[in-house]
Order: structure tokens, then sequence, then C-alpha cells
């Protein structure tokens, strides 16, 4: 554990790093069929990504407030360490951009869980990027376990509409107390700020979340974890 926190202590202070680029968002969204807890709820979530000399980093808050007043939040920080931009070796062959050292820390009031392993950046045409991961899992409260995340963005135009569909895969495998999970979260969203006279970009759509076994708990007529929902969305880049 401490070799984790080490590494990615070096991902996020890295000694003359510089931000190629980076980008904040803050996004609404609205949804009334969650499984394990209140099925309604609103989230607020603060986003921040960024490019640099040592390699890549995304962060999310959500902050949760539901019917009967609880509010919670969530966040994860995900850095990553490109050997492409780091080290003499070539890391580009067939579709494969880019190899990464990959860590990702998961925090909540529940549990703090620390993953660590390795990703790809890969060329995939008509997407904006296409990364995948694979993670050692060390949980707080339940067994080890692994998990596959995949994140990708695809931009594409009707008529002089811009719209982008982004989103991510984790599959997490199972364990000796819990289920293999998978879960799919895609967003679809219009760009409305050209028609508002806006100079940064405001995005409103949909966000749909498949989730099988949420948080590996089995899926049973006590107890739903089969999540699929809609969220309606707005997304504001500043």
């Amino acid at each position: 554990m401490r070799i984790v926190l080490i590494c990615l202590s070096l991902f996020l202070f890295p000694a003359q790093a510089k931000v190629l680029w980076q980008d904040f968002r803050l996004t609404y969204l609205y949804g009334e069929n969650y499984r394990l807890g209140d099925p309604s709820r609103h989230v607020l979530t603060i986003e921040h990504a960024a490019n640099t000399s040592w390699g890549d980093n995304f962060f999310f808050l959500d902050h949760m407030r539901f019917k009967d007043g609880t509010r919670t939040n969530y966040a994860e920080l995900q850095p990553r360490f490109s050997l492409g931009k780091n080290t003499s070796g070539n890391y580009q062959f067939g579709p494969v951009k880019d190899v990464l050292l990959a860590g990702h820390i998961e925090m909540s009031s529940f549990a703090t869980n620390y993953l660590y392993g390795a990703g790809m950046d890969l060329a995939v045409p008509g997407f904006r990027f296409f990364q995948a991961n694979v993670y050692r899992r060390n949980n707080d409260k339940v067994a080890n376990n692994w998990q596959l995340t995949l994140v990708w963005a695809y931009p594409f135009t009707l008529g002089n509409q811009q719209f982008l569909l982004d989103g991510f895969m984790d599959w997490a495998s199972s364990s000796d107390d819990q289920r293999a999970n998978l879960n799919l979260t895609p967003q679809l969203k219009w760009l409305a700020s050209p028609h508002l006279g806006m100079e940064s970009q405001l995005w409103l759509g949909i966000e749909y979340v498949f989730w099988r076994n949420k948080f590996g708990v089995a899926d049973s007529p006590a107890l739903r974890s089969h999540e699929n929902n809609i969220n309606l969305l707005m997304k504001w880049h500043f």
C-alpha cells in the first residue's frame, strides 16, 4: 500500500511538470431509477482533466442530494504516467499510441479503494480519444479483485449541430464476497452554447447507466442491484 501511495505522489507532483491542456467541467444530473439507495437523486459533479508533460490526470467529485435531505460525496482521482513521454523507448505499435502506468483512488465516507495497473492510449478512427486500463484493486471493505476500464469520446455532427458520445465502462472481477459487475455509462450530448451566444461550452443531453450487480452486490428479488437508469444532463466547461 505504501508503494502505491508513493507512486501516486510521483504522478501528482513530478519535477518540472508542464500542463499541455486542461479542462474544468461542472455537470448536473437528475435520475429516478437508481438502485441500492434512494431511487431518485440530484447529482452535481465537478471534473478536472489535464494532459501534462508526464502523463495525464482526471479528477471528479460527485455531490449527491436525496429526497429525505441526505447529502453524500464521492470522488475519484486517476493519474497516469506516460512511458512514451518519459522514457527513450518506443511504445507505439498497431493501434497503440502510448503505454502508461495507471493509478486510481476511489474515495467516499464508506471506503477508500486504491487501484494500480497499466493503461494504453489507442488510435480508433473517428474517436477523439480511446483509453484502456487494467487495474489491481486494493479494496477497503471487501476482498481485492481486478478491474478493466475503457474510456472514450466520439464527436459527430448532424447537419450543423455538434454532438458528443462519450463515457466509460468498468468491469470488475468476482471475489469471495462480491459478484463480478459491469458498469457501462455513456453520455449523449448536444452543444447548445453556440445558440445561446456563450463562449464557453454548454452541453445538454442524457446519461444512461447500465450496471449489473452494482457494487458487486448480487441481484435478487429482495435486493435489486441491476440498474438501468437514464439521467437528464447539463454540462458546462469553464
